[in-house]
């Protein structure tokens, strides 16, 4: 017996900063392309039952959206004997109720936050499925609090939207004793987006978002497919479906004779991830790889040309750059410094120049947090971000909380570049 489990789908959301060639097709390399690409491989799969883990709606308004693309997947897979089963995470209280209620075919498990169970088999073998709903947006107690589970027989899995080993949090914080002591085979998690690594041996942790959705959700996102056999479960493997997928990368610079031939340097590195996103996963049953990928891209190596070769990078922003296997679009949504100047930073912080000062705190940055200086420039940094974070121009950027020492670093080794190239050019 074959179950498909996903994590949050979020559908009324599309992928922003995409290249113009790319955007006229978001909504297919968003969660509504995933969705369909999920109901087209449990079809082909034989599934009996796909599991949703909460937040499939993105926000409450999106319901016209959500009924529309949830209610065409649950009818194809329900026409062929496919079970379509969920519970409400915080993104979706009211909406997925509403959804339940003009779907007879999908099943919402724990309405009102009350355990409810649901028997599933084939015939041969046999599964409950015991799942808990929002019944408002904030939840600020355990689900699992004095929760006893009546597990007889067959395997047992939870469905559970929550926040695992938060101490303090408003969206069902559960603890891993708890989930541990609840006395269940596994735990299928949603509400966090990056995938735990799920195995027969611990089929339990956070399925992830199902697919990336934003270039922080890095790597493989996509359904888990679960084997039951003989009272055991044989089998669970993630499938990468998603359409879009987010990848952050390397790019050595060392021995680069020149800015421009950043551009070689990083089509090499692209095909290379290329040929590993291609490759074989050893998956039985079908699945798809992503059409497009947006790359965030950091530049090390030690080099004289690490601003010049930023800033040729950086024209490239947004624009399609490498076409892999199958027409694969791939894209640059990031580009950032991390190289170091030819010359030794500890040779070059010993000049009492701008030079030197500036060498000393690229230092101060490498060191671990409790030295002094490096605490000082970072509280700095941390204060004058979070300040420009909160003003409303930025709101729709995709992360909020920017880190300050890789802000400070990337801008200090830029910088430094710009002030050793003019002393170059002065001799």
């Amino acid at each position: 017996m074959k179950l498909l489990a996903v994590g949050d789908v979020h559908l009324g959301r599309t992928p922003s900063r995409l290249p113009e060639e790319l955007a006229q097709r978001a909504r297919d390399l968003g969660p509504v392309g995933a969705w369909g690409r999920t109901v087209d491989v449990a079809i082909a799969a034989k599934v009996r039952a796909v599991l949703l883990a909460g937040d499939v709606v993105e926000r409450e308004n999106d319901f016209f959206e959500a009924y529309r693309e949830l209610e065409q997947g649950v009818r194809r897979l329900t026409e062929v004997g496919i079970e379509v089963i969920g519970v409400a995470g915080n993104h979706d209280v009211k909406a997925l109720p509403r959804l339940a209620a003009q779907i007879p075919e999908f099943r919402l498990l724990g309405a009102a936050g009350q355990w409810q169970s649901r028997q599933i088999t084939d015939g041969v073998d046999t599964m409950t499925l015991w799942g808990w709903s929002f019944p408002r947006r904030e939840v600020h107690s355990s689900p699992l609090a004095e929760q006893k589970f009546d597990t007889g027989t067959g395997i047992h899995l939870g469905l559970l939207h929550c926040d695992r080993d938060a101490r303090v949090s408003p969206y069902a914080p559960v603890s891993s004793q708890q989930l541990r002591q609840a006395g269940l085979d596994g735990w299928l998690l949603g509400h966090i987006h990056k995938p735990d690594a799920l195995s027969v041996d611990a089929p339990s942790g956070y399925l992830g978002s199902l697919t990336g959705l934003d270039r922080t959700e890095t790597g493989v996102h996509g359904p888990w497919l679960i084997d039951v056999s003989g009272g055991r479960i044989e089998r669970v493997e993630q499938l990468p479906l998603a359409p879009l997928r987010w990848e952050a990368i390397e790019v050595d610079l060392e021995g680069m004779a020149e800015p421009a031939a950043v551009n070689a340097c990083v089509l090499e590195a692209l095909r290379a991830l290329d040929d590993r996103i291609t490759a074989p996963t050893g998956a039985q049953e079908p699945a798809a790889t992503p059409d497009a990928v947006g790359v965030s891209i950091t530049l090390c190596g030690r080099t004289r040309y690490g601003a010049a070769a930023l800033a040729e990078l950086s024209a490239n922003r947004q624009e399609i750059i490498h076409f892999g296997a199958a027409g694969r679009s791939y894209f640059i949504v990031k580009a950032s410094l991390a190289t170091q100047p030819e010359t030794d930073l500890e040779e070059l912080a010993g000049q009492p120049t701008p030079v030197g000062l500036l060498a000393q705190r690229l230092l101060w940055l490498q060191q671990p947090a409790g030295h002094p200086e490096r605490d000082q420039l970072v509280a700095q940094a941390r204060a004058r971000l979070q300040s420009q974070a909160a003003k409303p121009t930025w709101k729709d950027l995709d992360s909020p909380d920017p880190d300050p020492v890789q802000w400070l670093r990337s801008a200090g080794l830029r910088a430094l570049d710009q002030l050793l190239a003019q002393a170059r050019d002065t001799t």
